[in-house]
């Protein structure tokens, strides 16, 4: 008789540079070495089943971790920051909390993985964003463990509808299984602040410079997004991501800072430490096969003709050539650059 293996899967965090679409590709293809369940994550981050690997490398699932850090470094120059569960929520936590160069592997047992959940702070919840940790801390909720102690349907008065999943989240219930696939069609920058900024136009002009940036690399490559994904990390390594579909497929710099900027407030940051802001546009579709929707507002036409104006200036003098007003003030030498990858 076969053994059934059990599943474990590795959440793998890539320190990729700049522009290095190819370089993560490659490191996909590398993954499927140890097994074929390989699902990106972008912008820079990757889950794997090993649950077959362990029998078959007959390593632990620790050392399967280290191996795939250590292949990375060697062939790549890439750093890797891993964490492992018995789920990709639990997996995707312990990245999270582990610095660039280390391992975490939570044993998959149950009741170990409750042991590692519930002294965690609600932050670190997967879908647990800023906003949403307030709420539950006006009622004494701080930690995953205080959660799951709550009954149901007093944290279904508190939040609603999210209220199930995340109490289902805090018990460690995650159904969701790696799914194996081909990195998605997208267009993305990241944003590194040089130290934890807790001021929120910091972090509305840092959009505004991934959003523009994206812009550019969608008009310059003849493509429009039907969806942005944004991702916040902060200071304690948690992120929260969310998505949203675009009115209309563009690839108008001001329409795509629009609908970031509404997904930014949505977020409720206000004093919140965040380290670095991810953007990504999706489902990306032939620039000529999109409608844009017509307007009598005329700042609109003197809007993208300015835009185009502008590109041609980058694409003759490179992409710093033009930026928007918001982004003067400072020297942009003094700032992290945007990480790209479209």
């Amino acid at each position: 008789m076969t053994a059934v293996s059990t599943p474990y899967v590795l959440r793998i965090h890539y320190d990729l540079p700049a522009g290095g679409h190819d370089l993560y590709t490659n490191l996909l293809t590398q993954l499927e070495d140890f097994t074929p369940r390989v699902q990106p994550v972008e912008p820079a981050s990757a889950d794997c089943e090993i649950g077959g690997a362990q029998s078959y490398f007959r390593r632990s699932h620790r050392e399967i971790a280290q191996l795939i850090q250590l292949r990375a470094l060697a062939h790549y120059g890439v750093r890797t920051a891993i964490g492992g569960g018995r789920s990709p929520m639990i997996a995707a936590m312990a990245a999270d909390s582990t610095a660039l160069g280390a391992v975490t592997c939570i044993d998959p047992d149950p009741q170990a993985t409750e042991r590692w959940l519930r002294p965690r702070p609600l932050i670190t919840l997967y879908g647990a964003g800023p906003a949403t940790v307030r709420t539950l801390s006006r009622y004494g909720l701080t930690t995953i463990g205080q959660l799951a102690d709550t009954p149901l349907v007093t944290v279904q008065k508190i939040l609603g509808a999210a209220g199930r999943l995340l109490h289902e989240r805090s018990h460690g219930i995650d159904p969701r299984t790696v799914t194996r696939q081909e990195p998605a069609r997208s267009c993305s920058a990241e944003y590194r602040f040089p130290r934890d900024e807790l001021d929120a136009h910091q972090h509305r002009r840092a959009l505004l410079q991934l959003c523009e940036q994206i812009g550019f690399q969608l008009r310059d490559t003849d493509q429009a997004a039907r969806r942005l994904a944004l991702t916040v990390r902060y200071s304690d390594q948690a992120t929260t991501q969310r998505t949203r579909m675009l009115p209309e497929a563009t690839n108008h710099s001001a329409a795509l800072t629009h609908t970031a900027y509404d997904m930014l407030e949505a977020l409720g940051l206000q004093r919140a430490r965040v380290t670095g802001i991810g953007l990504r546009g999706e489902v990306l579709t032939p620039a000529e096969t999109t409608h844009h929707q017509l307007t009598f507002d005329p700042s609109d036409d003197r809007a993208r003709k300015l835009e185009a104006a502008a590109d041609r200036a980058r694409a003759r003098y490179g992409p710093d050539a033009v930026h928007p007003a918001t982004l003067a003030g400072r020297a942009r030498a003094a700032e992290t650059p945007p990480r790209a990858r479209p």
